[in-house]
């Protein structure tokens, strides 16, 4: 069967899903087959699954995935086998996808700011029952939206923390959480109204640091102290960054060592753990096969772009791995060279510019296959001038980007 589906852009509860084959193809051999003129997704469940066990695995606490990272339903699939069933949501709409897949899911509505009838939603039909705020203002919201229906004593409230600006590549510090002491009077505010009461931050995205993790925790520590009453649940957030072709982070284990120390060093034995990993889960489990349309020097026309799956590559300059697929029987050049590449829009800001490390000898109706798009390379796909349209299939190739092996440790004489 042919395992190509079509997406136009990101509406996961709007189209069947195809039953996948029992082995999955090889990415060369559908390209092969196909010979797709529109972007195309490829899914590594395998992958998912393995990253998401070894992270369940490791973290001494709950597993949240981050939904807004790569809502596909293949790919929380996916997650669901390596163990994850708790799922961080932002909108209704992402609290739907999940209880639709996983009626018996763990739903956590962690946007700090949420419409009054996604709140009444996500309360009545989906059974959600933990929500994060970071505002009075929100606090108030959440309890009058709920009160009439808040029968059976189960509502959690998590405060989210403002952070100073650190270093990570996506800073969050920004638009959401509340100051050291804002954050401590929500937490008495909601107390008396809350069965579980916890703290939440975010480092930021793709953060290398893992002492930031530890720098967060006490900040968290000195809120809880200050506030004086029991917390049940610190939520240590996302930002566990993944390889990249110009970054190599430290491994899993050197951050959630920071984080044991430093939840330890709070003296909160009664109070759970909890992380929101969106991209350390997801990044490496999907490339895009794109289309060159057109060489000009060491430019690539190609036909996706900053407003489809390669948004990050534009503004953000993200580096990808890639390789190239080449059209015909050739022999792909063994010199290899730097390129950049524009999108198929009309806006001249659709650019990236790399460098993308390929063969010299790329031409008109070759493939690239771009890894390490798993994070939010899915999802920030937009309609813009037309391009929206995708195919997806699921595959099992292992992910163009590995860890770098350990270096050798010389013998003793």
């Amino acid at each position: 069967m042919n395992a190509l589906r079509v997406r136009s852009a990101v509406s996961p509860l709007r189209r069947p899903f195809l039953a996948q084959p029992v082995v999955l193809p090889l990415v060369d051999d559908v390209v092969a087959t196909n010979r797709p003129e529109e972007p195309m997704h490829c899914l590594r469940p395998a992958t998912i699954t393995a990253t998401a066990r070894e992270f369940v695995t490791a973290f001494p606490g709950v597993t949240m995935y981050a939904v807004k990272c790569n809502p596909e339903p293949a790919v929380l699939r996916a997650l669901r086998a390596g163990g994850v069933s708790h799922f961080d949501c932002a909108s209704i709409n992402e609290v739907t996808l999940v209880r639709q897949m996983f009626p018996d899911a763990a739903i956590h509505f962690m946007h700090p700011v949420k419409a009054r009838g996604a709140i009444r939603e996500a309360w009545a039909r989906h059974g959600v029952r933990d929500f994060v705020v970071d505002s009075a203002e929100e606090l108030a919201k959440l309890g009058q939206e709920i009160a009439a229906t808040a029968i059976d004593g189960d509502l959690g409230v998590i405060v989210r923390l403002a952070l100073p600006k650190g270093g990570a590549r996506l800073d969050l510090s920004g638009k959401f959480g509340a100051a050291s002491d804002d954050a401590a009077t929500l937490l008495r505010d909601a107390r008396p109204h809350a069965a579980r009461l916890g703290v939440s931050f975010h480092v930021g995205s793709q953060c290398l640091d893992p002492l930031a993790w530890r720098r967060a925790l006490a900040v968290a520590g000195q809120v809880i102290h200050a506030a004086g009453v029991p917390v049940e649940i610190v939520d240590v957030g996302g930002g566990f960054p993944v390889a990249y072709p110009d970054v190599e982070p430290p491994p899993l284990g050197a951050f959630l060592a920071e984080i044991e120390s430093g939840f330890e060093a709070l003296g909160l034995p009664a109070a759970q753990l909890w992380a929101e990993p969106g991209r350390a889960l997801v990044a490496g489990g999907a490339s895009v096969v794109v289309q060159v349309q057109r060489r000009r020097g060491d430019a690539l026309y190609v036909n996706d772009g900053v407003y489809g799956s390669l948004a990050d590559a534009g503004t953000l300059g993200f580096r990808y791995p890639a390789r190239l697929i080449p059209s015909d029987d050739r022999r792909e050049s063994a010199a290899k060279h730097g390129f950049s590449l524009f999108g198929p829009t009309c806006d001249s800001a659709d650019a990236m510019h790399g460098p993308f490390i390929l063969p010299a000898d790329v031409t008109d109706g070759d493939w690239i296959e771009i890894g390490q798009l798993g994070a939010y390379g899915g999802c920030f796909r937009t309609a813009f001038n037309g391009f929206d349209r995708a195919r997806i299939v699921e595959v099992r190739d292992l992910p163009l980007q590995h860890a770098r092996p350990a270096e050798p440790v010389p013998m003793a004489a």
